[in-house]
């Protein structure tokens, strides 16, 4: 687990580096557009997220855990509108992960009511429907089932769970909806395997 998370740490910073490299430096890198960067950068969000979902229950204290990385993900989101607009980090990962932990810290209870192959598996069903929400559909990457009401699409709280405005704007974006469905599917594998 401790490999897995190192590995994943390490491939955010290497994605990460390269990303300040090509946006900010104006390293001209055409590689970086292709669909290989957008696999890489999708599957260290992916395993971010589900990791932190498998180690909710390891944990002690997850309320106070979930505020603390909460306030550091508005914490982050003050500095970059302050101090660089242009690159604002609004509802960036440590947002959701905070938002997430605080969800399940009130919603544990009644998760462990679910079988944990059915709540996992729901769940990665729910995540694979909802995962083009931000963009007005339901669906998943290339495929469009169902385009959702405008009106979702309205304010700040809006984009937070998961419907962002034509004027949002943000350069690290995960909302509630789809990606706490992918937190939940870490939770209920961690059951399974236990």
């Amino acid at each position: 687990l401790d490999t897995l998370r190192g590995f994943t740490l390490l491939n955010m910073i290497v994605y990460h580096l390269l990303w300040d490299l090509v946006y900010l430096y104006d390293l001209p890198w055409s590689w970086f557009y292709s669909q290989g960067a957008y696999i890489w950068q999708q599957s260290i969000c992916w395993t971010f997220i589900l990791l932190s979902g498998f180690c909710w229950q390891l944990g002690s204290k997850s309320g106070r855990r979930g505020l603390t990385v909460f306030l550091a993900g508005i914490l982050v989101t003050v500095v970059t509108v302050l101090f660089v607009p242009e690159e604002q980090i609004c509802f960036g990962i440590l947002t959701l992960l905070g938002s997430c932990m605080l969800l399940l810290t009130v919603l544990h209870p009644y998760c462990q009511k679910i079988p944990a192959e059915i709540g996992m598996i729901l769940s990665a069903l729910l995540f694979v429907l909802m995962r083009n929400v931000n963009r007005g559909y339901l669906g998943f990457e290339g495929w469009n089932l169902y385009k959702l009401p405008e009106n979702l699409y309205q304010n700040l709280f809006s984009a937070y769970l998961g419907f962002p405005s034509a004027e949002f704007f943000s350069t690290d974006y995960f909302s509630l909806l789809p990606w706490c469905f992918l937190f939940l599917v870490g939770y209920y594998l961690f059951s399974c395997l236990r």
